[in-house]
């Protein structure tokens, strides 16, 4: 039965393994963002005008792109905390007499379900990292032909 057990781990386990490289991703983008911020601080006290609005404008943007990969990273743990409750729920179901195939079902659901929302978050992070990337219209220059 034990074997059993351990297949059944298995598929949250790689469940797992998907929320590690996720979140390898995020606190990658969170350096960067970091980085960038950083940048623009010593920035903001050197700039005058439009060119200090624009770097207001910027770092208002990392400080949401910073707030949204937090969370994401909040969700992705608490995701992989889940799955392993649900690993040690259904190793508990084995060496008990108790049956909690519908607790560890339920863990596991609940598991998918931060995973999902964390997901949405990077979304909606990805989403603010390209509207900042967004060239001005004043650079294009659309009304002269080139």
């Amino acid at each position: 039965m034990i074997a059993q057990t351990i297949q059944l781990a298995l598929a949250p386990v790689f469940v797992l393994v998907a929320i590690g490289n996720i979140m390898n991703i995020l606190t990658s983008r969170l350096a960067r963002v970091v980085d960038r911020s950083r940048h623009l601080q010593t920035l903001h006290g050197q700039t005058e005008g439009d060119a200090h609005d624009m770097v207001v404008i910027e770092i208002r943007q990392l400080d949401r792109r910073i707030t949204l990969i937090g969370s994401a990273l909040r969700l992705l743990v608490l995701s992989g905390l889940t799955i392993g409750l649900t690993v040690a729920i259904l190793f508990s179901q084995e060496f008990s007499s108790v049956d909690l195939q519908l607790v560890a079902a339920g863990a596991f659901l609940i598991a998918i379900g931060l995973l999902m929302w964390s997901l949405l978050l990077f979304l909606r992070e990805t989403q603010v990292a390209a509207e900042a990337l967004r060239i001005p219209e004043t650079f294009l220059e659309k009304d002269r032909q080139i």
